[in-house]
């Protein structure tokens, strides 16, 4: 039979073999983990929505800067060329296009340099002594001291201090059948002249020259400007490659030939406007449709877009279809993208009717392409890469919708990492509480098995006795 003392032990558990700390650490975990299921279920739907943020952001950029990349390529804007590249060559230079084009260009002169050699010394070498002192080096102005001592004592050492001047010189030593020299070359134009004055060392003095040749120092050549008409305008330069007389346009000049006329244009672009504004529909298409996954709802919430409801979203594609109707020029018949037979579909993508494109190319292709695509922009005449400029500042401004949702999703992920943190705070605390109530239960526990040892004993003596 089963005792009253047993039957109690039993119902509190004293002797039973339960691990009170595994039973703790269910009890946390029961607590805890619908909680911080919740929280990291939110955590991974908001990090997956600035992700997707991101994404169109950045995808919006790539479609901007291809399409600026693509205007501004020679198959759009075509490639300077020169009808005589012997007198004068021309190249495209980064961050426009050549304007002005076509232009008549005359090369009367070359830019020179000032040439000096000293008189050949028979038997020497480029490491013969040429004396020690110092010499004043001095060009268009600006001076420097040439100093010549036991460490660099010779030809060589002599050339090297001179280009170590820093000042446009450069000499080298020249060995041949009669002997050792130095030679001298200062950088091109009338102003750039150069001189060497002696300072101090007598050998050293055989090298100096001061505009008049001596017995040891001789000119081979004096500075000169280029000198050009460009469309009849005489202009001088102090070389020979002109990056600022054409904006975007470095031309170099190769041969004075005086009288001489030489067309600089621009080659007919390779690409034309039509295939410019398939690459647009193709490409802008392809970001709407990623815009429209990312947004759309579904059939239910499990396979909805990740910015289903989104409204900064919403406002790009609104901004993003009004390019078809911003008006991108304000002269001439064609003056917005609607006007070449652009349409908007249902879904936010365009259409391009080619029939009514190639019409209007047929009609007026000047005025197509400096609509699409102006030699000079102006604040009426953007061009469509200008368009998607404007497009993308706007929708990507600081205070812009775009930005408030980044900024809004970003303080939902700190306030749920916080959320997590105080979770794992509150559950710290939870099981420390747990802890101490069945650490208690233990203790009285332990006090009434003792209780229930002593009542086993009394009983039996009792029972006996009645026996």
């Amino acid at each position: 039979m089963t005792s009253v003392s047993s039957s109690i032990l039993t119902a509190l558990g004293a002797g039973s073999g339960i691990d009170t700390a595994s039973l703790v650490s269910s009890l946390v975990s029961a607590s805890r983990e619908p909680k911080q299921t919740a929280i990291t279920n939110r955590q991974t739907l908001n990090s997956a929505r600035i992700s997707a943020l991101a994404s169109a952001s950045s995808s919006l950029d790539s479609f901007a800067d291809a399409l600026n990349s693509l205007l501004a390529g020679t198959g759009y804007s075509g490639t300077p060329a020169s009808n005589d590249a012997s007198i004068a060559s021309v190249s495209a230079l980064p961050g426009g296009t050549p304007t002005g084009l076509p232009a008549q260009i005359v090369v009367n002169q070359l830019a020179s340099a000032r040439t000096l050699a000293s008189v050949p010394v028979a038997g020497a070498t480029a490491a013969t002594a040429v004396g020690e002192g110092q010499l004043t080096l001095t060009v268009g102005g600006q001076s420097a001291t040439i100093t010549i001592n036991s460490t660099n004592n010779s030809y060589t050492g002599l050339a090297a201090a001179i280009n170590n001047a820093g000042l446009g010189v450069t000499a080298s030593v020249i060995t041949d059948t009669q002997g050792t020299r130095l030679v001298m070359k200062g950088p091109t134009g009338a102003a750039n002249d150069f001189s060497l004055a002696s300072v101090s060392g007598v050998d050293l003095a055989k090298f100096a020259w001061s505009g008049t040749d001596s017995a040891t120092m001789a000119s081979a050549g004096q500075p000169k400007d280029a000198i050009i008409l460009l469309d009849g305008v005489e202009q001088h330069y102090a070389g020979n490659s002109i990056d600022n007389a054409i904006p975007f346009l470095r031309i170099d000049l190769n041969k004075a030939a005086p009288g001489t006329s030489v067309t600089l244009a621009t080659t007919e672009p390779t690409t034309t406007m039509r295939d410019l504004m398939v690459e647009f529909v193709d490409a802008y298409n392809t970001l709407m449709k990623a815009l429209n996954t990312a947004t759309s709802t579904g059939t239910d919430q499990s396979n909805a877009g990740v910015l289903n409801g989104e409204s900064s979203i919403r406002d790009m594609k609104r901004q993003l279809s009004q390019m078809v109707s911003a008006q991108l020029t304000a002269t001439g018949t064609y003056k917005t993208l609607n006007d070449l037979g652009v349409s908007t579909n249902r879904d936010g993508t365009i259409a391009l009717d080619t029939k009514a494109l190639d019409k209007a190319i047929a009609a007026d292709p000047a005025a197509i392409t400096q609509m699409l695509n102006p030699s000079v922009k102006t604040a009426t005449n953007i061009g469509l890469a200008g368009l998607m400029d404007s497009v993308r500042d706007n929708i990507q401004k600081t205070d812009g919708p775009l930005a408030a949702s980044q900024g809004k999703y970003k303080a939902l992920a700190d306030d749920l990492a916080k959320q997590l943190e105080k979770l794992d705070t509150q559950m710290t605390d939870y099981q420390a509480q747990l802890t101490k109530v069945y650490s208690a239960m233990e203790s009285r526990l332990s006090a009434l098995k003792a209780t229930q040892s002593y009542l086993t004993q009394q009983v039996a003596l009792w029972t006996k006795s009645n026996d």
